[in-house]
């Protein structure tokens, strides 16, 4: 993709659904990440930690076309915020539950449920702390949806999460049901739903910025690209 001598592509693509072979073809959410980043072409580039990439990528690909020019100021947010502590998958996922769970649909919910369960769970675990406490917001959250939450705490007991099986499976079905379940929720705009829920994750993943992976083009910058382009 050219660029500018201020490193602005001449052309900023067109938020869209899906992977794009190149930037021709249009771009998402972290396809544009990997360019500012200055890493190779991909809806995957490493200076994104994999789970807040599925997050991205998710809401990117459930937004509506009209909605989607919204996500564009966030994309410089998310490069350089990585780690291997599994407690950002945690705080990733718990994030998606309890944002979720007050407005998905039923058959949703006792899964959700779970979710803000084992998510605070696990950090509990990692951090040293009683698996049965509970922040207020995931407090408020189960209060929303009592049924669901009684019988998630019935099913969970009282053990703890195995942290290994949660990275790789729990924490990831977790993100894919609450952003699909706020894509499909019966609110007014869930796009906006789920640009808050995007934005929420990117401030909860900031303690483990890096520096070491900075934009080629400034973050004020890219938002004024984006305006001009109409992606405000």
């Amino acid at each position: 993709m050219p660029a500018t001598p201020h490193g602005l592509p001449e052309l900023v693509p067109v938020l869209a659904r899906g992977k794009h072979r190149n930037p021709r073809k249009g771009a998402c959410f972290m396809e544009l990440a990997s360019y500012l980043a200055g890493e190779r072409w991909s809806d995957r580039p490493s200076c994104t930690h994999p789970l807040l990439s599925e997050v991205a990528r998710l809401v990117n690909d459930l937004t509506s076309d009209a909605g989607r020019p919204r996500l564009a100021g966030l994309i410089p947010a998310v490069i350089g915020v990585t780690t291997d502590d599994v407690r950002m998958d945690a705080e990733i996922a718990l994030r998606c539950a309890q944002s979720a769970l007050p407005v998905v649909a039923e058959d949703r919910q006792r899964v959700l449920a779970v979710s803000v369960l084992s998510g605070e769970r696990v950090l509990a675990t990692l951090e040293g702390r009683p698996i049965d406490e509970l922040s207020d917001v995931s407090r408020a959250a189960l209060g929303s949806v009592p049924l669901a939450a009684d019988r998630a705490r019935t099913l969970l007991g009282d053990v703890g999460v195995a942290v290994r099986g949660y990275r790789k499976h729990a924490a990831p079905a977790t993100v894919r049901c609450a952003v699909r379940g706020l894509a499909e929720a019966c609110v007014p705009d869930p796009d906006q739903l789920m640009l808050r829920l995007l934005d929420d994750v990117i401030v909860a993943c900031e303690p483990w910025r890096t520096t070491a992976n900075n934009p080629r083009v400034a973050p004020e910058m890219w938002v004024d690209a984006c305006q001009l382009t109409g992606g405000n």
